[in-house]
């Protein structure tokens, strides 16, 4: 017997032909009966439905008399999405959800792209649902009458809980539910939607608090997901990041050909160009059904793309992680994926764009780069069948994005510090928050802390006679609503034809490097640089091919450490001999090259490689923890060994392993005999020196201060430039570092790098790990499969007039063949 509550969207469903699944009914049942909790469904299973018919059948059931009346409701529920991309796709399928039950409720988008008419049609006639990112939702927070917005909210939903979980625009999330809740007299229903991760209880206790119970609704709908693999016709002994990916151009074409709709990721913009720019030239006749989608571009493009994919007139789309999430395109038939995606929850993301409904099977193409990517792709062939997810964990204690929202909150109706300081204590984030760093925080923001009392920008926030914290400023209201949010980047710079026609986005330090005349390749199209305009690049058309890609300093991704352990697994039987997956048995002479000249590592062992060239003398560890932790463990071990002798090291490393390379021979055994280069003492006073030394927590500083307020991006169309950002930036870390060593966003720099960056926590794992194996140091004849591309990454940071090609062939060239 069906519950009488949810007979509107039983009718809805089969209307459409479809039958609801049981984890549909139950997650509309649990939301009736006043739960809140989180939603575990795959892709393409109808889970943006099971939500929000939720939200709907709760008002039908609430106003059963009056439902199908026109009536100010106010804002009945905020629906946070991770991308802009997503919200169209969302409120137009919930909208036409209302017009076919004749439910007479308004739909709206708030976004960054969202026009000041329309956000002022919203402020004062608000629609029934709102549409809307972590970023502007704080925006809102920012407006003087907000509590009148908020007053009649039912509920909030968070999509893709798990992409913003392991940020901080989930932190903000945390922030922003926790304030609105305290401000209403109703109890606030919070749903997070999310795909299978590795600890869903404790995503659960990040978005909801620890005070609510738990409470998980697990889609039964299984999806298969078809993986397969493109083959070389040849393999690379000697491989480098790269080289193998666009020599595959003619079997990814082949794949293209025979499907009807497909998705092609890369994992960066730079890729994004360089792979639209070979397929277009190789099959010209395709113009007109292949696009290229990423996030810098202008936005009417990218629209155009999803509009146009949706109506099934594109047969490719080359993308990144724009296009990763949620967004329905049915048509889609196969996904390829160029180069690993380093982590099996985001391969399963893209997957999934494809065969996006109940019971069709994703279907996704697997492109390596390079020789060593076959052992990523048989590791994650491997999770995926266990159902191994990575778990992801909720920064906690950011100050900076405390700070800002302090801020943001007197910007808007004000605050007073009792009521906020309870809030603030319910979020999984600031559990830990105690009177004393609070009262700090709070001092910061009105006087602008020790160092900073003298200056009268630094004091932001007045208190008033009734004890309310208050933005009076006008101009520090508007400096921080347009520096509102936590994604820091390098300052963009418009791209723009000479008739003012928008192409997208690239970052300073690329133009800085471009003179009038030069030539690049962006949004597609070949481009000439003229000059620069109103802080435009004014650019024309270009016949000449250009090679020169726009490059975005986000950095490239790391590889997972559930996809390292699966890794791992693989190596351990190939250092038996034996070879299980196909993708083992293609790279199998590679790997028994690597175990001619050296051995191939298995878990009980930590492989040392040591080789003299003309550059100096290289020694390789192989750790196989993926490329952050490799940098600090090259980091910390380079800053261990120069406490015992003067020695220079120049850093190179890859997600297998990191190279140290100095102009002078040393006894690298007796500090492997001493045990000093991998002991757990002091490692957190090491890590911290080594820290100092890299930069990096001066770099992370920056971020912070961006977050904080404490340095100003620009206004829109004039930004301030990335070197007076990072002197600015510099010289605070200066003045903290020499007069105000207990400032907490100093602090909160070197535990970011420690916690984040570094994941000390990893690093302690990954050296407690070295130090229960036998460490084998071997002196190859020559570079081996594994040093190889580590020893190519570096090679990338350094200048030449070679091109990179050409000094590896030649290197290659020197190589012994076996």
């Amino acid at each position: 017997m069906k519950d009488r509550r949810i007979t509107q969207a039983l009718t809805y469903f089969e209307s459409k032909g479809w039958t609801a699944f049981p984890f549909q009914e139950r997650t509309w049942i649990d939301y009736l009966d006043g739960q809140s909790g989180i939603l575990n469904a795959p892709t393409g299973s109808g889970k943006t439905f099971a939500l929000w018919f939720a939200v709907i059948l709760q008002y039908i059931e609430a106003n059963q008399d009056t439902w199908q009346k026109s009536k100010k409701n106010g804002l009945q529920v905020i629906w946070i999405t991770p991308l802009r991309a997503l919200a169209q796709d969302i409120a137009a399928a919930m909208q036409e959800s209302c017009t076919a039950l004749g439910l007479p409720w308004t739909v709206g988008i708030r976004n960054g792209d969202t026009s000041a008419s329309q956000k002022e049609s919203q402020k004062r006639n608000p629609p029934e649902c709102l549409v809307t990112t972590p970023e502007t939702l704080h925006i809102l927070l920012a407006q003087k009458d907000n509590s009148k917005l908020f007053k009649n909210l039912k509920a909030i939903i968070v999509d893709e809980w798990h992409e913003l979980l392991g940020n901080k625009r989930g932190v903000q999330i945390q922030l922003g539910i926790s304030y609105i809740q305290s401000k209403l007299s109703q109890k606030l229903q919070v749903w997070g939607i999310s795909a299978t991760i590795g600890n869903l209880e404790e995503a659960h206790r990040v978005l909801l608090g620890h005070q609510k119970p738990i409470h998980i609704v697990k889609s039964e709908v299984e999806k298969k997901l078809q993986i397969h693999t493109v083959y070389p016709e040849e393999l690379e002994k000697y491989p480098w990041s790269g080289h193998l990916g666009i020599q595959l151009l003619g079997k990814v074409i082949d794949i293209i050909e025979e499907k009807q709709s497909v998705l092609l990721f890369t994992n960066t913009r730079a890729q994004t160009e360089i792979w639209y720019q070979n397929i277009i030239e190789t099959r010209p006749d395709w113009a007109g059904y292949l696009a290229i989608h990423h996030g810098s571009l202008d936005l009417k493009v990218r629209s155009w793309v999803e509009e146009s994919l949706h109506l099934g007139k594109l047969k490719l789309v080359v993308c990144t992680s724009s296009l990763d999430l949620g967004v329905d395109f049915r048509p889609v038939e196969a996904v390829i994926q160029v180069g690993s995606p380093k982590g099996v929850a985001r391969f399963v993301q893209r997957a999934g764009r494809s065969g996006h409904q109940p019971g069709k099977p994703s279907i996704i193409y697997f492109v390596p780069t390079n020789s060593l990517e076959f052992l990523e792709v048989a590791a994650l062939r491997d999770a995926v069948n266990a159902g191994e997810m990575e778990s992801i964990y909720s920064p906690t204690l950011s100050y900076d994005v405390l700070i800002q929202f302090l801020i943001t909150l007197a910007v808007g109706e004000g605050f007073f510090a009792d009521e906020a300081y309870i809030a603030i204590k319910s979020c999984y984030s600031y559990a830990d928050l105690d009177e004393e760093t609070y009262a700090w925080i709070l001092s910061f923001i009105t006087q602008g802390g020790n160092s900073l009392q003298r200056y009268e920008e630094f004091s932001k926030v007045e208190i008033l006679e009734s004890g309310l914290y208050k933005v009076l400023s006008r101009k520090t209201a508007m400096r921080h609503r347009l520096s509102m949010g936590t994604i820091v980047s390098d300052p963009m710079i418009k791209v723009k034809f000479r008739n003012g026609s928008f192409l997208g986005m690239i970052e300073e330090y690329f133009l800085s490097k471009l003179k009038p005349g030069g030539r690049f390749f962006f949004a597609g199209r070949n481009l000439e640089f003229l000059k620069v305009h109103d802080n435009a690049a004014l650019v024309q058309l270009s016949k000449k091919k250009s090679n020169n890609v726009p490059a975005y300093m986000g950095g490239r991704i790391s590889l997972t450490s559930q996809l390292s352990k699966k890794i791992r697994e693989i190596l351990e039987e190939a250092s038996k001999a034996n070879f299980k997956t196909s993708e083992a048995q293609f790279i199998k002479p590679l790997l028994e090259l690597q175990q001619k000249l050296s051995i191939i590592p298995n878990h009980q062992t930590f492989l040392i490689e040591q080789h003299h060239s003309k550059e100096g003398y290289h020694i390789f560890f192989f750790a196989f923890e993926g490329r952050l932790i490799h940098e600090i463990l090259g980091a910390l071990l380079a800053y261990r060994i120069s406490q015992s002798i003067p020695v220079t090291f120049s850093i190179a490393m890859n997600d297998y392993g990191f190279e140290l390379l100095t102009d002078q021979k040393f006894d690298l055994e007796s500090f492997l005999e001493e045990g000093t280069l991998f002991t757990q003492e002091g490692i957190t006073d090491d890590l911290i020196h080594c820290i100092n030394e890299s930069e990096m927590a001066k770099r992370r500083f920056r971020d912070i201060a961006t977050i904080s307020g404490l340095v100003f991006q620009g206004f829109p169309g004039k930004p301030v430039t990335t070197k007076h950002l990072q002197a600015n930036s510099g010289i605070l870390y200066g003045v903290f570092e020499s007069y105000d060593s207990d400032n907490l966003l100093l602090k909160q720099a070197h535990r970011e790098v420690l916690d984040s960056q570094m994941e000390k926590d990893k690093i302690l794992q990954a050296i407690k790990k070295i130090n229960q194996q036998k460490i084998i140091l071997k002196s190859p004849t020559q570079f081996t499969p594994f040093s190889f591309p580590i020893m190519v990454d570096r090679l990338r940071a350094t200048l030449s007039s070679e091109s990179i090609e050409d000094r590896i062939v030649k290197m290659k060239a020197s190589l012994i063949e076996y």
